[in-house]
């Protein structure tokens, strides 16, 4: 759906809600994806989206449910008793998301909703995954999944096959066990179909299948699953036992929710937001940069204000302080942001000192290229050859230095566990103006 086709559609859902036309309600919602519901539904009035979930079935709602934003979730949720999300919500939902809703929940409503599951299994399970901490592995695994034991032959691994396929939605592995639950590899569909019925399955299975433990980072799994190409990835404990998998729509979540944190620290902003959010959170969001920004423009007028002397002899020098500290910035950003790029995807060749001599080439090669075209055209403007020659090294020396700050600090800031999404942005452009204007007045100073 377009967003014009979005809004009107909540505007015409609206409408229906206020007149009670129900039918009408259900007939505009037929036939469109759970997700594109949720993105209606999700801008209303939580009165106003209870009343359209309510006029769905249990199996239809729960659905559109985990769509919904984590903030929307929990108010929905809200409406609900303990025992209205065991029998309504939970058992029309995968365990991971059944996690992720409860996630929310207080610790005495996650107890009464626990209590109330009629299976006892999936209540266990569900209480380990709620055990797992956020971010990780654990934390996004599902339970629900097809395994089988390396001693059983074709022909009972397709019946537990077909016994255990009722609980999962979709069927993308089928893993193989040992007596005590170790992962030993996985199966292929294939070989199945084109294996004797009596055959042992011992010979049959693959042994290289691919694992994360339960305690690995999210985004490390999303950097395997993208590697090599996986729908989903097995989830084991330190010994190895198979604990359950996670499928690729929840790392699909993961990549844009990192792509997204890391775009807003990459602009300055300290905390996740979006447009709902309110006045104070957008303020202390923002703020914490903009403090920076304040200061390293405090910093950068007392550079300029110790050369004031310079400034007064030659007073072109002004005119190209924007200049230098522009292309400082982007320098600098520019170098970082193909580092910070790199350690994300862990594609980073090389050590900080091979990095830094590379970016020491190309930066050499661009300084020397646009303090050309700068000295150029300085002289060709009537401020003389030494005064181009000052502006030109001027240029050189900042480019050089940006392109190595720009490549050292995101990769300082990831070896001690911080970010390097941080060291872009506000933080690269307001070092690079305080340290390339000083530069340029040292330079002038010492040519002019």
């Amino acid at each position: 759906m377009t967003p014009t086709n979005t809004q009107e559609l909540r505007v015409e859902l609206r409408n229906l809600l206020a007149q009670g036309q129900d039918s009408a309600v259900l007939d505009l919602l037929d036939g469109l994806h759970s997700a594109d519901v949720a993105e209606i539904a999700g801008e209303l009035e939580i009165p106003e989206v209870l009343a359209v979930l309510q006029l769905l079935p249990a199996e239809r709602w729960t659905d559109i449910l985990v769509y919904f934003e984590d903030d929307v979730q929990s108010e929905i949720l809200e409406n609900f008793t303990g025992k209205e999300i065991a029998e309504v919500v939970l058992e029309n939902i995968n365990s991971d998301d059944a996690a992720d809703l409860m996630a929310d929940l207080s610790d005495e409503k996650k107890r009464e909703v626990l209590q109330y599951i009629g299976d006892i299994e999936y209540a266990k399970n569900l209480a380990d995954l709620l055990t797992h901490a956020e971010g990780t592995a654990g934390a996004l695994m599902a339970t629900e999944m097809v395994k089988v034991n390396q001693n059983w032959t074709v022909s009972r691994c397709v019946r537990e096959m077909r016994r255990q396929a009722e609980e999962v939605e979709v069927v993308h592995a089928v893993y193989v066990i040992d007596d005590h639950d170790i992962l030993l590899g996985s199966l292929s569909l294939k070989k199945l179909l084109t294996t004797g019925a009596k055959t042992p399955i011992t010979g049959v299975y693959d042994r290289s299948v691919r694992a994360v433990t339960s305690t690995t980072d999210e985004v490390e799994v999303a950097r395997i699953m993208n590697k090599y190409d996986l729908f989903v990835v097995p989830v084991v404990d330190d010994m190895g036992r198979l604990l359950g998998r996670i499928m690729i729509d929840d790392i699909v979540d993961v990549m844009q929710e990192e792509a997204d944190s890391n775009y807003q620290l990459m602009s300055g902003l300290s905390d996740d937001v979006d447009q709902n959010d309110g006045l104070f959170a957008m303020t202390r969001a923002r703020l914490p940069w903009l403090l920076v920004g304040l200061v390293g423009g405090i910093l950068t007028s007392t550079v300029v204000g110790r050369n004031e002397g310079e400034l007064s002899l030659i007073p072109q020098l002004a005119f190209f302080m924007p200049l230098i500290g522009a292309m400082g910035g982007n320098v600098g950003v520019q170098s970082s942001a193909i580092v910070v790029q790199g350690l994300a995807n862990s594609s980073l060749p090389g050590t900080l000192l091979q990095r830094l001599s590379r970016e020491l080439g190309v930066g050499l090669l661009n300084g020397m290229l646009c303090a050309t075209a700068i000295l150029v055209y300085s002289w060709a403007a009537g401020h003389g050859l030494m005064f181009a020659v000052a502006v030109g090294s001027s240029l050189l020396s900042v480019i050089i230095f940006a392109s190595l700050f720009g490549t050292a600090v995101p990769w300082v800031l990831n070896h001690y566990g911080i970010d390097p999404a941080l060291a872009t942005g506000p933080f690269i452009t307001t070092t690079n103006d305080i340290l390339g204007l000083s530069i340029y007045f040292a330079i002038a100073n010492a040519l002019l």
